[in-house]
């Protein structure tokens, strides 16, 4: 974790940059949170997988954000969606969720779209279509590991204060929470992403074991 003070600097300035206002700030610190994190995965994993291109992509979906307007956020959305995709993709093929998990998410996903559906007008069907895809990356978080899972859920509980914002309402300190969940998602689904799989790495090698026997499976798409 000593090695991971970069990202500390950054988020901190992130957070500074959110609660003064300061567009400078953000547009100085925001680029680089999921950077930091991607140099730190491929320091210790030596390849690339799935999480490292969902970095990528919420790189872009980090910098499209920084932009005002309805297509920026549109972008930004898709960005993101090629997070969600392929942190999917990645805790599919680590091990199956419990049914629960999946259970539980996608009640979530019917329920918040039921509240923000008439409030949100022409963003209906793409927001509609990426808290899916959220949904089901939080649910697969689950098989993974309780770090990566409390990750998932809080990626989760950033974009819906984004949703309930695109829908019209703003809560005090409503960019300071958004940004603070969506930061701690990112450091602990990237730490826990690399511890769990760290484990099933033979000693002294670059492969990795068999995949474990995970849970029964569930219909995670």
């Amino acid at each position: 974790m000593r090695r991971l003070w970069p990202f500390g600097v950054v988020a901190a300035v992130e957070l500074i940059g959110v609660a003064a206002d300061s567009t400078l700030l953000q547009w100085l610190a925001k680029p680089l949170l999921a950077p930091v994190l991607l140099v730190h995965l491929l320091r210790v994993r030596r390849r690339v997988d799935p999480v490292a291109v969902g970095l990528v992509f919420a790189t872009g979906g980090d910098i499209a954000l920084l932009v005002s307007g309805d297509t920026a956020f549109l972008v930004g959305m898709g960005c993101f969606l090629g997070t969600q995709v392929a942190f999917l993709t990645a805790f599919l093929r680590h091990r199956r969720p419990p049914f629960v998990a999946i259970a539980a998410y996608l009640a979530c996903w019917v329920a918040a779209n039921l509240v923000l559906w008439n409030a949100l007008g022409p963003l209906r069907l793409p927001v509609l279509g990426y808290s899916l895809a959220l949904s089901l990356m939080a649910a697969a978080a689950a098989g993974v590991s309780r770090r990566v899972a409390l990750g998932g859920g809080l990626f989760l509980i950033s974009d819906l204060l984004i949703g309930l914002e695109a829908a019209g309402s703003r809560a005090p300190a409503h960019g300071l929470a958004v940004m603070t969940t969506y930061i701690a998602a990112l450091l602990l689904i990237t730490t826990g992403w690399v511890a769990a799989t760290a484990e099933r790495v033979r000693p002294g090698t670059g492969s990795s074991p068999a995949r474990a026997p995970g849970p029964a499976p569930g219909n995670a798409r």
